[in-house]
C-alpha cells in the first residue's frame, strides 16, 4: 500500500503471561454505572437504574498502557483534571446485536483502567448541552495495566476495585456494585455499533472520583484482575 506518510502505530496492551500485545481498535466507556458516583454527579435517575446505559468514547492512541509505573502527562486547558478508576473489559470478538447469554464468550480478558476526566471543560459541555468529546477524549486520557486473560481470571462479577493517590484511599466500591453488569452493557453496546475484538470497555468507576496534581502517584487494584500504578507529570 502506498500511503502518502506511515501509519501511525497501533495502540496496544501488554497481555500477562506471554510477550504478546493486545491491539486496541476503539475504545468505549459506560457513564455512571456506580449508583453512589450516579448521585455524586447529581444522576438520580441513573442511580436508580431507571436509564438505560450510556455510552461515550476515547480515541485509540488516547491510551497510556504498560506493566510499570506510567508517566501521564497532565492534559492542557484544565484546572480540575479528576481520575476516574474502572474494570477494564478487552473483546476477542464482536458482532452486532449480541445477546446477554453470548456476550461473556466475546470477552478475552480484563484489566485495570483510569478513565482521566477535565471536569471543568466537561461541566462546561453540560451546561450547554455540547459533546463531552474534549473532556474525556483528549491525550493520554485513557490509562490501561495488563491484561490478565479470561483463562487466568474468569469473569469478575464481584471483588473490590479501588484508588489510592499519594498513599490515601480515594475511591472504593465492589464490582457487584455495577448497575449494569459486563454481559449486559456488551449486549447494550452492540445495539448500537458492531463490537469487534480489539475494543475495550471501560465499565464505571465507584464514587469518589476527585482532583489530581502533578507529582501525584497513583496506585489502583480491582481484585481478581490486577493493580496499576501511574505517576501525573
Amino acid at each position: 500500500m502506498n500511503y502518502v506518510f506511515n501509519p501511525h502505530p497501533v495502540s496496544s496492551l501488554p497481555i500477562a503471561g506471554t510477550d504478546a500485545r493486545f491491539p486496541v481498535r476503539r475504545i468505549f466507556c459506560v457513564g455512571r454505572n456506580y449508583a453512589e458516583h450516579a448521585r455524586e454527579m447529581g444522576a438520580t435517575d441513573q442511580a436508580e437504574g431507571r436509564e438505560p446505559p450510556f455510552f461515550f468514547a476515547k480515541p485509540a492512541d488516547a491510551l497510556v498502557a504498560g506493566d510499570g509505573e506510567l508517566a501521564v502527562k497532565y492534559p492542557s486547558l484544565t484546572q480540575n483534571l479528576h481520575h476516574e478508576i474502572e474494570m477494564v473489559v478487552a473483546l476477542g470478538a464482536g458482532g452486532e446485536n449480541i445477546t446477554v447469554d453470548a456476550a461473556a464468550g466475546m470477552i478475552f480478558g480484563y484489566a485495570v483502567g483510569l478513565d482521566l476526566t477535565r471536569r471543568d471543560i466537561q461541566a462546561r459541555a453540560k451546561e450547554k448541552s455540547h459533546p463531552w468529546d474534549m473532556s474525556k477524549g483528549f491525550d493520554q486520557s485513557a490509562v490501561a495495566g495488563v491484561i490478565n486473560p479470561v483463562a487466568a481470571c474468569g469473569h469478575p462479577a464481584s471483588g473490590r476495585i479501588w484508588l489510592n493517590v499519594n498513599g490515601q484511599l480515594r475511591q472504593q466500591g465492589d464490582l457487584s456494585d455495577m448497575l449494569w453488569k459486563v454481559p449486559d452493557i456488551i449486549a447494550n453496546l452492540s445495539t448500537m455499533v458492531r463490537l469487534e475484538a480489539g475494543d475495550l470497555i471501560y465499565s464505571g468507576t465507584p464514587a469518589g472520583v476527585g482532583p489530581l496534581q502533578r507529582g501525584d502517584v497513583l496506585e489502583a487494584g480491582v481484585d481478581g484482575v490486577g493493580g496499576l500504578r501511574a505517576r501525573i507529570v
